[in-house]
């Protein structure tokens, strides 16, 4: 059994406290929970792109996000003739996905990152968020789910799991940003 959770529970702590996720658990608008879709989509498609070339959710079809969080994000925002502002960090989370793109290992942690967390905190996160928030719907009993994610990690995937997490929180932080404007 991988001590995963455990080797990254700092990482994780300092995302989850972020003062962007309190507005995400206190009932955040249309625009800036949409905002927030918008910035998660490209991390999402390419991690999935990059993940599904090396067949890590062959496992787990299910687990993928990016169409739900695209639909979201249409469902929500209401200017069709403009874009949300794109944060810093999604360019520099892409360039660095793109640096690990042949390390289905590396990838992997950001999926158990990503992804885990929308089967955990998202559960509760899906319930204050405007809109159907098919983000955080999944088909199929999320514990089997989560069970067959965890028997694809290790702790070696700590480091790259930390990176991850550290990007999440930046994101928070440049969201945050925004929410102030």
């Amino acid at each position: 059994m991988s001590n995963l959770k455990e080797l990254t529970k700092e990482n994780h702590t300092r995302a989850e406290r972020q003062p962007f996720v309190k507005i995400l658990m206190g009932g955040i608008d249309n625009e800036l929970y949409a905002t927030y879709l918008y910035n998660q989509f490209p991390q999402y498609e390419l991690l999935e792109l990059l993940s599904l070339s090396h067949g890590i959710f062959n496992d787990f079809p299910e687990l993928q996000r990016k169409k739900a969080i695209f639909e979201d994000y249409m469902e929500l925002w209401p200017h069709k003739d403009e874009r949300p502002t794109v944060c810093p960090t999604v360019k520099r989370y892409l360039d660095h996905l793109m640096s690990i793109k042949e390390d289905p290992h590396k990838l992997m942690a950001h999926v158990y990152v990503r992804h885990m967390g929308d089967l955990s905190g998202g559960q509760m996160i899906a319930r204050k968020v405007p809109g159907q928030g098919r983000y955080y719907k999944f088909d199929g009993d999320v514990d089997i789910i989560k069970e067959k994610v965890r028997k694809k990690i290790d702790d070696t995937m700590a480091d790259e799991a930390k990176i991850c997490f550290d990007f999440a929180t930046e994101l928070f932080q440049d969201m945050m940003e925004l929410a102030k404007n």
